[in-house]
């Protein structure tokens, strides 16, 4: 199979398993509203909280790809199989920092100035939701492990088939039925944390059963815990949550920030990110699939095939995000009627898609390029340059063109200001990094 073809194939398994998993929000979404207004605007909040939680501490986990994929090029799997069960060690640290945010999470409301009114759901749908942590991130363990050998089929069928679970566990225990009392927000947290226990239960027996494991000797006695390894381990993920946890806290405070200027920005803007979002799916799908096969060949001893599967990720990236982007401006108006009725959101919203689709072509290659500056240990970086730009060019300069003008540039009150920015800042971001690659590249040639 060429190269071209085992990447695509990775990548779109890994982008099926990807837009399942974000059904899972689209589901809980859609029943919390049909249950009851302040259900919906509970899981606003604690879904929020959650996903920043989760995401940033997956981060930490998803940056060992490269390591393992490394291994496994260089055919030692019985190194897979150590490092993995070190990885439990910190996956465990992960799963208690996760828990204590999550059980505890009144400094947050405070903080956010939720209603008093709201509390007490989100407190208890958050309280579930630390019990689904653990699966979760240890479901994460497996999905990073078969990414990095080259195998995602077997994450994207669980997570496929988990919907069929998650739909009808959500809208029973939301509404009730059947002897249960309906538990309206709290219900779509049980829901989910029995889909996570269930997925992680099925995630064991594969690993269990499938002669595709057995090489990697998982099943062995678990180790004492090696604090260099897991140092290493810390070294890599620890910057990279870090820097998803700047990505989307980007998004997050943006959305406080436009929330100002009334409900019509604030739900154009909701529909911007939604589909910016949904875009994303495809760089972060590539992304991992150039970096398994990149670090594949360099522990194999094969750099110029790795500097081959950097270049065709670059290739594909670019063209994909092109026609993405292409196909949302032909369809922007189309698509902003889908969301909303309000001529004025409908209206501000076309205005935005356009921008949205400069920012996707921008914003896929950052994407793609942070996951391979990890592939030679470069974590560190990504995360200060994500700092600088995502938040300081983004997010400050979106308030700053919204709320007090540049220069001779009046103060635009509109969300406008903030893409705008945000465009900025992918460019600057996706330069950057792929600068960074190419010097790299360039060194390794040097005599």
């Amino acid at each position: 199979m060429t190269e071209f073809k085992t990447i695509t194939r990775h990548a779109l398994s890994v982008l099926a398993g990807q837009l399942a998993t974000m059904a899972f929000g689209v589901t809980d979404t859609i029943v919390a509203g049909q249950f009851a207004e302040q259900s919906l605007a509970a899981l606003s909040v604690g879904s929020a909280i959650y996903m920043s939680v989760f995401v940033g501490l997956m981060g930490v986990l998803q940056a060992l790809l490269p390591i393992w994929a490394e291994l496994h090029g260089a055919k030692q799997s019985h190194k897979v199989g150590y490092s993995f069960r070190q990885a439990l060690y910190l996956c465990g640290i992960t799963i208690v920092l996760g828990m204590v945010v999550l059980l505890f999470p009144g400094s947050l409301l405070d903080w956010g100035q939720v209603p008093p009114a709201l509390r007490p759901d989100i407190t208890t749908y958050l309280a579930v939701l630390a019990l689904a942590l653990p699966p979760a991130l240890l479901f994460r363990l497996y999905s990073t492990l078969n990414q990095s050998l080259g195998k995602p089929l077997l994450v994207t069928w669980l997570q496929i088939g988990s919907l069929g679970l998650k739909i009808p566990l959500s809208i029973w225990l939301t509404f009730g039925g059947l002897g249960v009392p309906a538990l309206g927000v709290v219900g779509c947290a049980v829901a989910t944390l029995v889909v996570n226990y269930t997925m992680l239960l099925l995630a064991f027996y594969l690993l269990r059963t499938r002669d595709l494991y057995r090489p990697l000797h998982l099943w062995a006695r678990l180790e004492k815990p090696d604090w260099g390894t897991i140092g290493e381990f810390a070294r890599m993920g620890v910057p990279g949550g870090l820097a998803v946890l700047v990505e989307v806290t980007s998004f997050t405070l943006m959305a406080l920030f436009i929330a100002r200027q009334g409900t019509a920005a604030a739900a154009s803007h909701q529909i911007a990110a939604n589909l910016a979002a949904v875009l994303y799916m495809m760089p972060l799908a590539l992304g991992i699939a150039t970096s398994a096969r990149t670090s594949f060949w360099l522990g194999a001893g094969q750099p110029p095939r790795a500097k081959h599967a950097v270049s065709l990720g670059f290739r594909m990236g670019l063209f994909t995000s092109l026609c993405l982007a292409m196909l949302l401006w032909l369809l922007r108006e189309p698509l902003a009627g889908l969301y909303a009725k309000s001529p004025e959101v409908v209206n501000l919203a076309v205005s935005l898609l356009g921008w949205i689709a400069l920012y996707h072509v921008f914003d896929a290659m950052q994407a793609i390029g942070v996951f391979v500056l990890r592939c030679f240990r470069i974590t560190v970086a990504p995360m200060l340059i994500y700092g600088v730009f995502l938040w300081g060019v983004g997010l400050y300069g979106g308030y700053v063109l919204a709320y007090e003008g540049l220069g001779s540039w009046p103060a635009m009150h509109s969300p406008v200001a903030f893409w705008l920015a945000g465009i900025a800042s992918v460019i600057l971001t996706s330069v950057i990094f792929w600068l960074m690659i190419w010097q790299m590249f360039q060194r390794e040639q040097r005599p």
